[in-house]
């Protein structure tokens, strides 16, 4: 007969070992806090219940280990995980998600009699959370190991990074109250956390009686530490000016208890964070962070790379312990921090080849002194060699020659965005990292994606010469807003290319459509990984571009000249197959109930019928006429109609009736812009809006971010808007960065013929079905 008791002699037997770090209790728990949440946790919902082991970390008392064992190891889990009283797996659950209210929770079902024939699962729960989540193998670990997978796990990076963020905006808000400019404030941050790196420091600092005697304390501590870095001269004497302010600020120098009290927040929070999570750069978010409240756009002077992107680049250079790295345009180090931890994760615990790694492997330039200063605090912080990050301009040929002897095999840079006309073009900066790598190393950018569209001027003398001397290896277009948390709005596109080899002219280079990273924009905390997707959508891309697969919709591998889109968008094909009759019917009854809404019922269906020619994909200039709109500049647009001769003004938008922008009066247009009812239009411009088609339901005169479609043979109102929804379709191969404009809208693949649902008598079916619900 199966004995439960015989699973935990085992599982004790196995914890015993650790006495010296957990406590550890049978059925009942003396915590008063475990009492309280478990008093409805009863397995068969009749008040308290208790699993077989609560176990607690005496220096981790915000973790939970929770056991329930089973005696039959085929009472292991439920197929539905709610036969609590039966199962281990659905009764540890169970009791997770009452103690995850207050504490994180490692829940382990264990089940079977014998050692070898235990099974085991592990789950997180952690706190607050809404659902657990499998983590490790099916092995009992040791408490350090249960303890180190916890904290290094991707849910609790998270869980720390929204409490980092959280508390980013409250220190904001501290630092804007006692008037530390923005651009100051990670500096403040930075050299806080590079003095407590200094054990005097960080015992001694709360003794300090006197507001400027802290601060001098601070920025001398700063110095001492860079200097004994090896960082001296005249690098070491602008970091000491980049850091002065702090003996001069009249809050941090004067008020009693302010710094102080700033830095004890910093090292409860930040410091705690970093020491947790090794190479991840915090110093950039806290910068993006004070960017975001900052009152002007790109107000501290630099767009930077969100961690998921700087990791993901790691990944597609498959970086290793032996490669060397280099950043052209550094910011504040987050390619080289990225690397640094891809690297030393390689090296598997080799000493010697990690120091080589911090000390001889990683380089950067930078050109904005205060940047600069983030750059070489954010490396010390990781305990990097601090000297290889230069403050200057990375064209210069002294840079450049410094740069060539160190031989890097692997260039990553995201270059300053062009913004003012003696601006240096994006694509200058991608040459110039190239320039420096050894032949056959691999550069990756990520780049505005006009820098990869241009056919003309000197963006294209740019692409020509990169396809002369080096090979594109492929081109991936990112999310439109992945660079909402700096306040920009640039879309991107990330390049990979391979230095110092001749593009060959057959070579194919591989497209990827990678707009959907699944991250969201909140309110609080920016954009951010809410679902917890990222992991999985990454390892797909990687797949996708590892193996160069062409996908529908998402990629596809196309021969490049210099005078062609490089980008997935210009060349993917759009799958109508997809616009299924319901979805036709819909759209049908939306445009037949605006007309009932605004009495707009005086209009005629004629009946059509099928040619049953075969369809075929051809351009949809080859079916339509495409007409420009008048500018709102060349027309008094009213609110709303004050006479019969007022008639509706089109303006781009993602709804039917959001884009009627108000009315015009047609006596005072030109007849061709003035377009009748049932007219097919499509919107060409607004990131929102762009490439939404609709088809009016009264006469009209478009705007210039309006396209008309006329078609060039007789079209019926069916298929008019089946063109519409084909065209609508096409929505993912634009952007506010390659607008569905001239060339590129004509140029979209429509089907020749609609498919035969289209031409059923659909409007009569609609009808007489909104006759059945009226009665």
């Amino acid at each position: 007969m199966a004995n439960e008791r015989k699973t935990e002699i085992i599982i004790r037997k196995h914890f015993d070992r650790y006495m010296d770090v957990l406590d550890i209790e049978e059925q009942i728990s003396d915590n008063a806090k475990i009492d309280k949440l478990l008093k409805n946790a009863s397995k068969k919902g009749t008040g308290k219940g208790y699993p077989e082991f609560i176990i607690t970390y005496k220096t981790n008392p915000d973790l939970l280990i929770v056991i329930e064992c089973k005696a039959n190891a085929t009472k292991h889990e439920s197929s539905g995980r709610d036969k609590y009283s039966d199962y281990a797996v659905d009764g540890v659950l169970l009791y997770a998600s009452y103690l995850s209210k207050s504490f994180d929770v490692l829940a382990i079902a264990i089940s079977g009699e014998t050692k070898q024939s235990l099974k085991i699962s592990h789950f997180l729960h952690l706190k607050g959370e809404k659902k657990s989540t499998a983590i490790f193998d099916d092995k009992l670990l040791s408490a350090d190991n249960y303890l180190n997978g916890y904290l290094r796990s991707p849910e609790k990076f998270r869980q720390d990074y929204n409490a980092l963020l959280y508390f980013t905006k409250e220190l904001n808000e501290t630092l804007h109250a006692h008037k530390i400019l923005e651009s100051q404030r990670s500096l403040l941050i930075s050299s806080i956390l590079i003095a407590l790196e200094n054990d005097a420091f960080k015992r001694s600092y709360a003794s300090h009686k006197n507001p400027q005697n802290l601060a001098d304390a601070l920025v001398k501590t700063v110095s001492d530490e860079l200097e004994s870095a090896n960082i001296t001269g005249s690098r070491l004497r602008n970091l000491k000016v980049q850091f002065s302010f702090i003996q001069t600020d009249t809050s941090l120098s004067k008020k009693d208890k302010m710094l102080k009290e700033i830095i004890d927040d910093i090292d409860d929070n930040i410091n705690i964070f970093i020491k947790t999570h090794k190479y991840f750069d915090v110093l950039g978010q806290l910068y993006i962070e004070f960017l975001r409240y900052a009152n002007s756009d790109k107000g501290l002077g630099i767009v930077l790379t969100p961690p998921h992107i700087t990791e993901f680049f790691s990944d597609l250079a498959q970086v290793n312990k032996n490669s060397i790295i280099y950043d052209n345009c550094t910011g504040t180090g987050g390619f080289l921090i990225s690397a640094m931890k891809s690297m030393i994760e390689d090296a598997k615990g080799d000493e010697k080849k990690i120091r080589g790694i911090k000390y001889k492997q990683l380089f950067g330039t930078e050109y904005q002194s205060h940047i600069f200063a983030l750059a070489v605090s954010n490396m010390y912080i990781h305990q990097d060699g601090k000297t290889n990050i230069i403050n200057g301009n990375c064209f210069d040929e002294e840079v450049i020659k410094t740069v060539k002897e160190k031989k890097p095999t692997v260039g990553f840079l995201n270059p300053p965005y062009k913004d003012k006309k003696g601006d240096k073009e994006e694509l200058e900066f991608i040459l110039n990292n190239l320039e420096c790598l050894v032949d056959g190393a691999t550069c990756i950018a990520i780049i505005p994606i006009s820098c990869v569209l241009a056919k003309k001027g000197y963006r294209l003398e740019l692409k020509n010469k990169l396809l002369e001397k080096h090979t594109l290896e492929a081109v991936l277009s990112m999310p439109e807003d992945l660079f909402h948390n700096s306040k920009v709005s640039p879309i991107s596109c990330i390049i990979v290319i391979t230095a110092h080899r001749k593009h060959p002219g057959a070579k194919k280079t591989w497209l990827g459509y990678c707009r959907n990273d699944n991250f969201v924009k909140t309110k609080d905390r920016g954009r951010i990984d809410i679902h917890g997707s990222w992991d999985s959508i990454k390892n797909n891309w990687l797949n996708l571009f590892f193996n160069r697969e062409t996908i529908t919709e998402n990629s596809l591998t196309k021969i490049l000249k210099p005078k062609d889109e490089w980008c997935a968008e210009a060349y993917l094909a759009t799958d109508y197959s997809k616009i299924s009759e319901i979805e036709f019917r819909r759209k049908a009854q939306e445009y037949l109930a605006f007309r009932l809404l605004n009495n707009l019922l005086d209009f005629e269906i004629h009946k059509i019928t099928n040619n049953n020619n075969k369809a075929m994909l051809v351009p949809l200039s080859d079916i339509f006429h495409v007409y420009n709109g008048l500018a709102s500049s060349n027309v008094d647009v009213l609110d709303s109609q004050e006479s019969d001769t007022d008639i509706r003004y089109i303006r781009p938008s993602q709804t039917y009736q959001g884009s009627i922008a108000g009315y015009v009066n047609k006596i005072l247009v030109e007849d061709k812009y003035i377009y009748p009812d049932n007219t097919l239009y499509v919107s060409t411009d607004g990131q929102g809006s762009h490439t939404y088609s609709y088809v009016s339901s009264f006469e009209c005169v478009a705007n210039s971010n309006v396209a008309v479609l006329i078609p060039k043979n007789k079209m019926s109102l069916q298929e008019k808007i089946f063109y519409s929804m084909c065209i609508t379709k096409n929505r993912f191969k634009f952007s506010y960065g390659r607008k569905p404009k001239g060339n590129r809208l004509k140029n979209i693949l429509l089907p020749s013929i609609a498919p035969s649902f289209v031409y059923k008598d659909i409007f009569s079916e609609i009808f007489n079905n909104w006759k059945t619900i009226v009665k």
